[in-house]
């Protein structure tokens, strides 16, 4: 190959990269305008835990069709390792499963009314109800395998 034609080649490589940029930059726009549109807090795209409360944690309950509560405590070693992976499955089953993430020691009320003994907890409830509980820490698939029994 002569040294024009590798200049040749390296300009349509070029050429063609910056097509790709340019196509997933209008994918890119386009996703957000319709998140927008739906409201990205809306029903469907909550793709992070929600941070629960005493005071919240009936009403975000019902809210959803399908939520997964961690229940926690910064001082948890298990919790920290079960935290990322709660992070991830959010990112995951978005628009699918809600989770939440309650902190023990600071809403004694819901502890106490649902007899957490241990930690971390996960709740599984399915429109409002209880329907199934994973305590400590497992690893993502054991979580995966437990979410799609109730999806």
């Amino acid at each position: 190959m002569e040294e024009g034609e590798v200049r040749g080649v390296v300009n349509e490589a070029d050429l063609e990269i910056e097509r790709l940029k340019e196509r997933k930059m209008r994918e890119m726009e386009e996703e957000m305008k319709a998140m927008k549109a739906g409201g990205a807090e809306g029903e469907g795209m909550i793709d992070r835990p929600l941070i629960m409360d005493d005071a919240s944690f009936v009403e975000t309950v019902r809210k959803y069709p399908l939520i997964i509560v961690d229940c926690w405590a910064a001082w948890c070693g298990p919790c920290k390792m079960v935290a990322p992976i709660i992070d991830e499955l959010a990112k995951e089953y978005a628009g699918k499963v809600v989770f939440g993430k309650l902190n023990v020691d600071e809403n004694p009320k819901i502890a106490s009314e649902f007899g957490i003994m241990a930690i971390p907890t996960l709740f599984i409830f399915k429109n409002g109800e209880p329907v199934d509980v994973i305590q400590g820490a497992m690893p993502k698939p054991y979580f995966e395998a437990k979410l799609k029994e109730w999806m």
